[in-house]
């Protein structure tokens, strides 16, 4: 009875000791960490697994050194074994901790919430994935540690290690979905190909990739539904990403209207239309006749926003005032179907010349060009450049 009495006295003064020493490790750190930013996570986030850690592992030394192998020789083999696997349960968890307060000051240096963060999103999400790779490497480190601890799993390792390329195929042909993802989300992860944030195209729904795991991707669609993905889907099958380079986005509005529809001043409508707005970011505003075919010509608004969010409040706005603008203004140019009624040698009815104020612009007013996209701009100039393939060089003639 007394040595089990000095066995419970050494286990709580052991545990006693462990827990008021990293209280005073945690307090001198939150003390100095004011300034250092990995020294505030540390104590923020791996406060618990060291103090769960250090009194596991003082525990586990009281034990062994207060009792000895004569008294109670088959629960203190029990005792030691069970301390052991918490030690190793209670460091994983550490490392763990660790590795995890590390990743947070990396990512707190790359800010997402500034307008050009591509460069931060790509590194964030690149962070998050090693992180679920490390922690799964982790656990299964773990597991095995511990499992060797067992003297039967150590019996059975030299056959386990003998079988384990026909187990390896097997397991591999089992999990060949599985680990196709798991290997297409670190494709994904170091390819630039998607990140978190971008906004994505894919089964016809637009939305923004809200979270990238090892397995599968969750894309928020703009409706707050959430579209759930494997990570093999974005490496085998085409799909649209609107901000891998850039948030900036062009956009379009069409119209199907009448041939006598003005095209000029539909064009200085959809002008004053932007220019009114804080939607629009100042570069494209351009409208051109795409199509005048089947008694109707197409007219296409082409405009440009900052965002995707920002882009389609935008092109929402310029159709629904140009198709105000056509029904007050120019009514005549609404959609219509023509019957001719008699002989062909008729003429056709002329419509009256719109009322133009007499007032006119200055000539010496430069205008802007809204009726070219490759062109007229300088926007408009590069993007003409960006499509204009090598030039060949001269044959010289003889």
């Amino acid at each position: 009875m007394h040595s089990y009495l000095v066995a419970v006295v050494a286990v709580l003064a052991a545990a006693a000791i462990a827990l008021a020493a990293v209280e005073v490790a945690h307090r001198l750190i939150r003390r100095w960490g004011h300034r250092s930013l990995l020294l505030t996570e540390l104590a923020e986030h791996a406060h618990r697994s060291f103090q769960i850690a250090a009194t596991v592992l003082a525990v586990q030394f009281a034990v062994r050194f207060s009792t000895g192998y004569a008294v109670g020789a088959g629960w203190r083999k029990a005792l030691l074994h069970l301390l052991v696997l918490a030690v190793i349960a209670a460091t994983a968890w550490l490392v763990a901790s660790l590795l995890v307060v590390i990743e947070d000051t990396a990512l707190a240096r790359f800010r997402v919430d500034v307008p050009d963060n591509r460069h931060a999103r790509r590194v964030r999400t690149q962070v998050v994935m090693l992180r679920r790779v490390t922690i799964v490497v982790i656990v299964v480190l773990t597991l095995g540690v511990m499992l060797m601890t067992f003297p039967a799993v150590r019996g059975i390792g030299a056959g386990v290690l003998t079988s384990a390329g026909v187990v390896g195929i097997v397991a591999a042909l089992a999990a060949q979905s599985l680990l196709g993802n798991v290997f297409a989300g670190l494709q994904l992860a170091f390819s630039d190909a998607v990140r978190l944030d971008d906004v994505v195209v894919v089964e016809g729904e637009w939305g923004r990739i809200e979270e990238l795991t090892l397995s599968y991707v969750v894309v928020q669609i703009w409706d707050d539904r959430r579209l759930i993905l494997p990570t093999s889907y974005f490496t085998s099958t085409p799909f649209q990403n609107w901000t891998r380079t850039e948030a900036a986005l062009l956009g379009t509005a069409e119209f199907h209207v009448d041939w006598s529809v003005p095209v000029q001043p539909m064009r200085e409508e959809l002008r004053r239309v932007v220019e009114s707005t804080e939607l629009w970011d100042g570069r494209v505003c351009v409208l051109q006749v795409t199509d005048a075919t089947g008694g109707m010509i197409k007219i296409r608004a082409l405009v440009s926003a900052a965002s995707a969010g920002a882009l389609w409040d935008l092109r929402c706005l310029v159709r629904e005032h140009l198709v105000a603008w056509v029904r007050d203004q120019r009514p005549t140019a609404m959609p219509r179907l023509r019957t001719e009624v008699g002989d062909g040698a008729g003429s056709l009815p002329r419509h009256p010349a719109p009322h133009r104020p007499a007032s006119r612009r200055p000539t010496d007013v430069e205008l802007p060009d809204d009726a070219r996209l490759f062109g007229g701009s300088d926007d408009g100039e590069a993007r003409s450049e960006a499509f204009v393939g090598p030039e060949e060089p001269a044959t010289p003639h003889p």
